[in-house]
């Protein structure tokens, strides 16, 4: 009966960090404290061999910079440049990504091991930027499907190399392994978040060229812009701003991100060491045990947690407002109101801003709470929403389209640094069942956003995003009052209680009510 009675919200300290300091949190500094080791004194091998593990972490991000510096940029200008193969190129993209999170990861680490998967996942990158030389459905929906199959297992090895590494070299110094691994993925993101700077910097330098100043549309073509804005009826005759680039620029811009992506394959097969020298044949794990079938059973029994269904809208809603932000703002109003040309240099300004909150949240959440940052990112997206409704760009509103962008920025960094924070909390101990549905769900929220790009107006867009994000703040909120009401129903084995469990609990509670 004492299992029953053990619930999430008493043994998860997370849960009590909102409320202030408190003896559990205690408890875990002085844990975490007791866990650091002592830190060595290295001999000359050592510290040779501590260089070593440092310049791989180093050159892994620098490899994923180059690449995503050619990605991002070019997936940012599809709407515009590509409109309708594109835009489906991206759909078909996520979606192949959801199969490759399944099946192909365990598979191709093992085959391959981590350090040739990356290197050649990353070629997959590649096939897609060739394609933009002859942009057609045939060419780019096909090596849309390769990169979105060689995503998963890049990511899958990097993570692997990145924590494999981490713990080899939290023993060599005498360092918490844990401490050392979150370390060694803050040095990642720094390098990858400053990705959206140099990339649409290059794009917008490229497209800039030869743009007049006074080359802009009359009133009535920017009347089409915003809210109004359908990809299927808009007038690109009319609105120079829609019109696309030359096919030259097109050239030249695509030449060097390609050349950035391949370069990223060079750096990973000729500079980083095997993972094999720090232990990869001996790494154990719930990762490398499961194959693609097993891990993808897992994946769909874990929806049977009450939490993963709640948490599943917001998830959902991650995935819809990055697409969002990346086809149908910098289409709908970056382009048809300033250019083509300018999409590079607003997305600049939301890339800064993403990164900078993205390393801020983590102190303020500490220092706040979980709730409150949640409850910021949710409003800010919501009036930021509403204004879009309203608001009809316009070349004399420059300033305005820089805003918007940065603020989506500031909430775009709370989602995608506090959902998988928040997975890991609720979750404890089942993270590579937690973690697949969370890829699964959000990849399914970039398709969903993706087909609608080319089909639906932005009017019925942003009345979406309102609805995706009540549903998921809704439901981020039910979990948060389930775990301070004592959280989730527990068996005598001290399990979470299945959904479908509690629910046919309780049919038979009313049925027996009744009688």
């Amino acid at each position: 009966m004492a299992k029953q009675e053990t619930t999430a919200g008493h043994t998860n300290p997370a849960f009590v960090n909102d409320e202030g300091a408190h003896g559990a949190t205690k408890a875990a500094e002085a844990g975490e404290s007791a866990a650091v080791a002592k830190q060595k004194e290295l001999t000359k091998e050592q510290k040779q061999e501590k260089f070593q593990m440092l310049k791989n972490v180093f050159i892994i991000s620098i490899a994923f910079m180059f690449l995503f510096t050619s990605f991002n940029s070019m997936a940012n200008l599809q709407s515009s440049i590509n409109k309708v193969e594109g835009t489906a190129a991206l759909s078909t993209l996520y979606a192949a990504l959801v199969i490759s999170c399944a099946f192909v990861p365990t598979w191709m680490i093992k085959k391959f091991k981590a350090k040739w998967t990356l290197a050649v996942s990353m070629l997959g990158y590649s096939t897609y930027i060739a394609a933009q030389f002859y942009p057609r459905v045939w060419t780019l929906v096909p090596t849309s499907i390769l990169l979105g199959l060689g995503a998963a297992p890049m990511w899958s090895a990097k993570c692997t190399y990145l924590t494999q590494v981490g713990t080899k070299y939290a023993a060599l110094v005498g360092e918490n392994a844990e401490v050392v691994i979150v370390r060694f993925f803050g040095i990642f993101f720094l390098f990858f978040q400053s990705t959206q700077v140099w990339g649409n910097l290059i794009s917008s330098s490229v497209l800039s060229q030869g743009k007049e100043v006074d080359d802009t549309p009359d009133e009535v073509a920017l009347l089409s812009c915003g809210v109004n804005f359908c990809p299927h009826t808009h007038a690109e005759n009319n609105n120079t701003n829609l019109a696309k680039p030359p096919e030259s620029q097109i050239y030249t811009m695509a030449s060097i991100y390609l050349a950035c992506a391949l370069l990223s394959s060079v750096i990973i097969a000729v500079f980083v060491d095997p993972l094999t020298k720090y232990g990869e044949d001996d790494r154990v794990g719930s990762s490398t045990g499961k194959s693609g079938l097993a891990l993808l059973v897992a994946t769909f029994n874990h929806m049977r947690h009450p939490y993963q269904l709640l948490i599943i809208p917001l998830t959902i809603w991650s995935g819809v407002e990055q697409a969002f932000i990346g086809a149908d703002y910098t289409a709908a109003y970056v382009s048809c109101g300033l250019g083509v040309h300018m999409v590079g240099y607003v997305m600049i300004c939301y890339g800064v801003c993403d990164a900078v909150c993205s390393v801020s949240f983590s102190p303020l959440v500490k220092m706040i709470g979980r709730v409150r940052v949640f409850s910021v990112g949710a409003v800010i997206n919501l009036v930021i929403i509403i204004t879009l409704r309203y608001w009809m760009p316009h070349p004399d509103d420059f300033l305005v389209f820089f805003v918007m962008a940065a603020l989506w920025g500031v909430s775009d960094a709370v989602w995608q640094t506090q959902i998988n924070a928040f997975y890991g909390v609720i979750f404890p101990g089942e993270s590579e069942a937690a973690f697949s549905n969370y890829r699964l769900w959000e990849s399914l929220g970039f398709i969903f956003a993706y087909v609608g790009s080319t089909t639906t107006c932005v009017d019925l867009k942003t009345t979406n995003l309102i609805i995706s994000l009540v549903f998921g703040i809704v439901g981020y909120y039910a979990i948060e009052v389930i775990e301070r009401r004592g959280g989730l129903a527990r068996d005598e084995e001290g399990k979470v209680v299945p959904a479908d469990r509690l629910l046919l609990l309780k049919v038979k509670g009313v049925r027996g009510g009744r009688e």
